[in-house]
């Protein structure tokens, strides 16, 4: 098994970040224009409405860097730091741990982008393959 893990390490790391990215755009894309089930917690921000709408933009924009590999690191460290503003000040105040007081969406999210970040884009990023179009993917 351990091998297996390290042969598609590769793999698994972009498919990490693939979902990452993808599930905080669909947060941000929900919250934004109401579409997949709309905003979670009430009626949708006004625009420029601060944090709400601004914390959608973010989820958006920088969740789709994320998913596509393009700029990944500071992609996923704003990720992450927004995260960490959403936890600090909307669930913690509420309760010291995330099970008490709702916020283990913002502490997962907040702690998964920090490995994104920490990991890299991967082989499987956008910003990789136009970096070196003549490696072969395959090992």
């Amino acid at each position: 098994m351990e091998s297996l893990f390290k042969q598609q390490q590769d793999l698994f790391v972009a498919l990490y970040r693939i979902v990452m990215g993808l599930l905080f755009a669909c947060h941000g894309a929900a919250t934004l224009f109401g579409v997949l089930g709309g905003p979670q917690g009430g009626p949708a921000p006004a625009f420029g409405e601060w944090p709400g709408w601004w914390a959608a933009v973010i989820q958006l924009v920088a969740g789709g860097l994320v998913l596509l590999g393009v700029a990944t690191r500071p992609a996923a460290v704003i990720c992450s730091g927004t995260m960490a503003y959403a936890y600090f000040v909307v669930h913690q105040p509420q309760a010291l741990f995330p099970i008490e007081n709702g916020g283990e969406k913002a502490a997962l999210f907040c702690w998964g982008f920090l490995l994104v970040a920490v990991l890299g884009p991967g082989r499987w990023a956008l910003s990789t393959l136009r970096a070196a179009p003549q490696e072969s993917l395959v090992r």
